[in-house]
């Protein structure tokens, strides 16, 4: 009896130790995995949570940390700067990324997120290539790391949308790679590299893209058991170019005649065309198998379901099949994982750059308050009330991330007033259908609108890029019309901001916390568990509830 017990008080001692050792400061995964479902909405973890398998998302719960109540902390609520601020921890007053487009408001210029005139695509010809991260003005935690290992991590980001392979490797990244539509081709630019690498040439030959839409995209389950989603034929969701109703089995292989290989992005297929190239490059760049012996960061952003969502929107059966095949995928991406780097030797997490409104027309027909905010006829009646006052055409440029952007070079050739400008704006867009609240940005912080919206405007302001003016709309409101279909977001409210952020693996503890945190949280908890200096522009915390 005693030897047992000394032998069992042994086994105990040693797991302990295993485990301390394995945790010990200075040690780190050998692969950080992060993982962005663009317009996931926090709710459709547990939505179409009794459809999901064991592997997936269920997987990811039963075995990591969920943050339930994770918040985007700024508006406007889109892709770019969703990307830009989990992977900074900062917010656009400060990484500058102030919407997918912005405006350079000392020229006018209007600005694409990623582009950069300097550099040449890379695969391709076309100007879709030339971009990079310098507009972004903050580092990364992947630049951070690349710092603390002396450049010796491999860092790779790929993503559909080339915001969202760029933005999240950063500046020192070895390289990050988007999808052209036009050529059914993973591309890059000079800024990473003057030519693709002959493992990427290789996977292009493929022509997966092809394969994919080869084939009709019908429910994975039989149509009636899609329960928590509305009838397949409604008014709500828009068709492909060539289809007559927005309705199941979508014959692809007849529609790609008329809409591209590009076609593949709104579909589930283009995340599994991604999920491809992740699997190929931690093969090729043997991710988490560093010779230097340290940690590599792959930043992998699942686009297709931010284009599946525009088109059919929250309720469609379209979206509930693309969740269900996307947790088939995860499954077979975590599996891939545990054989090519070992499991428990990786830490990977999950989370969204923003979610989305429902269609406000489903919500007005379930009797519901909702409306389309008429950006073009507020545009044009602001700029009429303008001229009246202060003689001049189009003093207003664009209401861009419901913005107000005015047109400097007109005001400083006028000699007008700017405060006198932006009073009478202010006033106007006060009186127009949808408007809760508007301010004018330097008095922002002092408005008389709730501080949790009213911080977001704050930290969403960046002076050389923003508009001067703050639209917030009201709830279930968006810029569109009646006849708009699908969704959209950008928005302040809980189904545009309310993203999830789970992470599990490498010392990660299993359990969740509903205290708030935000997506700036996610940056400086990395670099907590990494032992490496936050990004900086940091201004988030780390959840120390995740971390070991």
């Amino acid at each position: 009896m005693k030897l047992k017990r000394l032998f069992l008080a042994v086994v105990v001692i040693g797991l302990f130790l295993g485990h301390v050792q394995a945790q010990r400061p200075g040690e780190r995964p050998k692969l950080v995995v992060g993982l962005m479902v663009d317009q996931m909405r926090w709710d459709y973890l547990y939505r179409f949570y009794e459809r999901y398998g064991e592997g997936g998302f269920k997987r990811l719960l039963g075995e990591g940390f969920s943050c339930e109540n994770t918040y985007i902390p700024y508006v406007p609520t889109y892709t770019a700067i969703g990307h830009s601020t989990v992977y900074t921890g900062s917010v656009p007053a400060i990484h500058g990324i102030a919407g997918n487009d912005f405006i350079i408001q000392q020229t006018g210029q209007r600005m694409y997120c990623t582009q950069d005139d300097d550099v040449s695509g890379v695969g391709t010809d076309e100007d879709a290539g030339k971009q990079s991260p310098r507009n972004l003005l903050s580092s990364t935690i992947t630049d951070q790391l690349k710092l603390a290992t002396n450049f010796r991590s491999k860092v790779i980001g790929i993503a559909i949308k080339d915001r969202g392979g760029i933005l999240p490797a950063g500046h020192f990244a070895d390289a990050a790679y988007w999808f052209e539509g036009g050529s059914g081709n993973w591309v890059s630019s000079t800024f990473y590299m003057q030519e693709l690498p002959d493992w990427v040439k290789q996977f292009n030959e493929k022509k997966l893209a092809e394969k994919y839409l080869q084939q009709d995209w019908n429910t994975l389950y039989p149509i009636d058991t899609y329960v928590q989603s509305i009838e397949d034929d409604n008014h709500y969701e828009a068709t492909y170019r060539g289809e007559d109703a927005p309705v199941f089995p979508k014959k692809l292989g007849t529609l790609v005649k008329d809409n591209g290989l590009g076609m593949i992005r709104a579909t589930p297929f283009g995340n599994t065309l991604t999920l491809d190239l992740a699997k190929a490059a931690i093969n090729h760049e043997q991710l988490g198998h560093n010779p230097e012996g340290v940690t590599d960061f792959l930043c992998v952003s699942l686009s297709s379901t931010d284009y599946v969502g525009h088109q059919f929107s929250v309720n469609a059966i379209e979206v509930e099949d693309t969740y269900l095949r996307l947790d088939k995928e995860l499954e077979a991406f975590f599996d891939y994982l545990d054989e090519q780097v070992g499991k428990g030797e990786y830490t990977l997490f999950l989370t969204a750059d923003h979610g989305a409104s429902h269609n406000p027309l489903f919500f007005m027909d379930k009797r519901g308050n909702a409306g389309y905010f008429d950006d073009r006829n507020a545009l044009t009646g602001l700029n009429e009330v303008l001229e009246k006052e202060f003689g001049q055409e189009k003093i207003v440029r664009s209401l861009m991330n419901y913005q107000v952007h005015l047109n400097y070079e007109t005001i400083r050739a006028n000699d007008l007033d700017e405060d006198d400008i932006k009073e009478r704006a202010v006033k106007f867009l006060r009186t127009v259908d949808g408007v809760a609240f508007v301010t004018d940005m330097e008095k922002a912080g002092a408005s008389s609108i709730p501080e949790r919206i009213r911080e977001r405007i704050v930290n969403g302001y960046n002076p050389k890029r923003s508009g001067c003016i703050q639209i917030i709309l009201e709830p279930q409101w968006y810029s569109g019309s009646p006849r708009s279909r699908g969704t959209t977001h950008g928005t302040w409210a809980s189904y545009d901001a309310h993203i999830p952020f789970v992470m599990m693996g490498w010392g990660i503890k299993h359990g969740t916390t509903n205290r708030e945190t935000h997506s700036t949280d996610i940056a400086p908890t990395i670099a907590a568990l990494l032992h490496i200096e936050e990004p900086n522009g940091n201004i988030g915390q780390p959840v120390q509830e995740v971390l070991r």
